[in-house]
């Protein structure tokens, strides 16, 4: 059998504004849903203040443990926006005014009959030897270098940025799922459902409370990128439920508080 292809990433989110709670991040998110259609499974974000140090070491431990890193935030033209510095760091290369994306911007400028001024050259840094990530939304790329993809903060460019790339990413093997409704809540399964998990180690089995203001139940969520191995935690799960009705009507169970 095939082994199935695994690619994995991280997300670095860069910015004071995310850790004081004046921003709230939506790129997260984004990012999760297209890199899952992708195969892509995203294992690490990392949220870290506008501190080139701290950037450098987060970014340097995530490049090196996943297939690819993202990062948002920080490439803008304000004293603040050291994300281009510390990339560059973190890859032992100058800093510079990338050619191109200077003369990308003083176009752009000059079309809006504006200065292209000192602090708007600054978008136009990035560590030398990246490659551009276009942005149809205002102008300034983002970049990519080894397998680091940075790009704004601003969600609509963040998702305009992210589109131009994950078409140009391999996709892995599509991670595969099965949700089934189950009428118990996570405290009447818990441990039938860990031992169900270990009899199927290569599925993952994730466990959703709810509750409909008078009892709990559960979402109980198999995944693989196996549909055979699937399918018989899918059984497993089934039969543990239908064990529990049989021993347990659910109408029978006392409310959780």
């Amino acid at each position: 059998m095939t082994e199935p292809t695994i690619y994995t990433a991280a997300m670095l989110a860069i910015g004071d504004e995310l850790l004081s709670g004046r921003t709230k991040d939506k790129n997260i998110g984004h990012l999760a849903d297209l890199l899952t259609l992708s195969g892509i499974d995203l294992k690490e974000v990392r949220i870290v203040a506008d501190e080139e140090d701290d950037i450098v070491t987060a970014l340097n431990a995530l490049r090196a443990r996943y297939t690819y890193v993202f990062t948002s935030g920080g490439i803008g033209p304000t004293h603040d926006d050291i994300t281009a510095d510390a990339v560059s760091k973190a890859f032992g290369v100058p800093c510079i005014h990338d050619v191109r994306a200077m003369e990308i911007l003083a176009a752009m400028y000059d079309r809006r009959g504006m200065e292209f001024t000192e602090a708007r050259q600054r978008m136009a840094r990035m560590p030398q030897g990246s490659v551009h990530i276009d942005n149809p939304v205002s102008t300034a790329p983002g970049f990519h270098i080894g397998n680091v993809y940075v790009m704004a903060g601003v969600p609509q460019v963040f998702q305009a940025m992210l589109d131009n790339v994950i078409s140009t990413l391999p996709s892995g093997s599509k991670m595969l799922s099965r949700a089934i409704a189950c009428p118990y809540g996570e405290g009447d399964i818990g441990t039938l459902l860990a031992a169900v998990q270990k009899q199927h180690p290569e599925t993952s089995i994730g466990s959703y409370p709810h509750f409909d203001g008078k009892r709990f139940s559960t979402e109980l969520v198999i995944r693989s990128r196996n549909m055979a191995d699937l399918e018989a935690a899918a059984a497993a799960v089934a039969a543990m439920i239908q064990g529990l009705i049989a021993e347990r009507p659910p109408a029978a169970l006392v409310p959780e508080a």
